[in-house]
């Protein structure tokens, strides 16, 4: 199934009235059944479906590393998910039972938004960025996202180790670009701890829970945190930086991994 999905609009400019050709974003709904069992749905763009499904099945600690994955297969024109794996069922369990609908685009499940019940370790990498190297990349990342290009209707994520090593997630769920470069890294082998993180959306708690839950040490974005969001960082160790715009940026906690360059 394609992502997008060209119509003709009625579009109005000033006084004129014309027809034209638009291209919108497929939105569908992506069923994962992990070992024959129906474990959730993501309302997500069919593109990375695979990913998608690994990377949200490691943010909430049902599969813990990507070589207990035994078979992933993608079905039903691409909405539909099969993985046989080893699981924890008992966060399989925690998640129907105490899934919260998250405050992302789209509607999705967490278990991961409690500071307290986060299943997580402080991140301890010693990975620094300088601000410059920051402000530069996050310049870049706008222009990378082919189907926020296309569409103006989908959020986008960039997880980056260097020049040559990064990853593009575009959804219609913020929080699911996230799992989408995620899980894009694992399968290439890539190590999320020596990585920086930059997201279109809000710094909400879903966002900073996901980043924390794969040890991930820097998550920026363009606009703000929220108070969940920085309580989450702070207790786990996360360098969260917001309104990076330009050479401008707020560092909301845990700012001794950005580093100034020497003039």
């Amino acid at each position: 199934m394609e992502p997008i999905f060209s119509t003709k609009i009625t579009k109005i400019k000033g006084k004129e009235v014309f027809e034209r050709d638009d291209t919108l974003v497929r939105e569908i709904k992506l069923e994962l059944f992990v070992n024959e069992k129906r474990v959730g749905a993501l309302m997500a763009t069919p593109v990375d479906q695979e990913a998608l499904a690994i990377g949200y099945l490691m943010s909430e600690n049902i599969i813990e590393k990507f070589s207990d994955v035994l078979s992933l297969k993608l079905l039903n024109d691409g909405m539909q998910v099969r993985i046989e794996a080893k699981v924890n069922e008992a966060n399989i369990h925690k998640l129907n039972a105490e899934g919260v609908v998250i405050s992302g685009c789209g509607k999705s499940m967490t278990a991961n938004i409690d500071p307290k019940a986060i299943e997580a370790k402080v991140i301890k990498s010693d990975f620094c960025l300088s601000a410059q190297k920051l402000s530069y990349e996050m310049s870049r990342f706008y222009t990378e996202c082919p189907l926020y290009e296309q569409t103006g209707c989908v959020h986008t994520a960039k997880l980056f180790t260097d020049e040559k090593t990064y990853f593009i997630g575009e959804d219609i769920a913020q929080h699911n670009t996230i799992d989408k470069v995620v899980g894009k890294a694992v399968m290439a082998g890539v190590d999320t701890r020596n990585a920086f993180l930059m997201v279109s959306g809000r710094l909400s708690s879903e966002m900073v829970a996901k980043a924390v839950m794969h040890q991930i040490p820097i998550l920026a974005s363009r606009t703000a945190s929220t108070c969940l969001g920085l309580m989450i960082a702070e207790k786990f160790g996360l360098t969260l930086i917001g309104f990076v715009r330009g050479d401008t940026m707020n560092v909301y906690r845990h700012a001794h991994r950005i580093v100034m360059e020497e003039a």
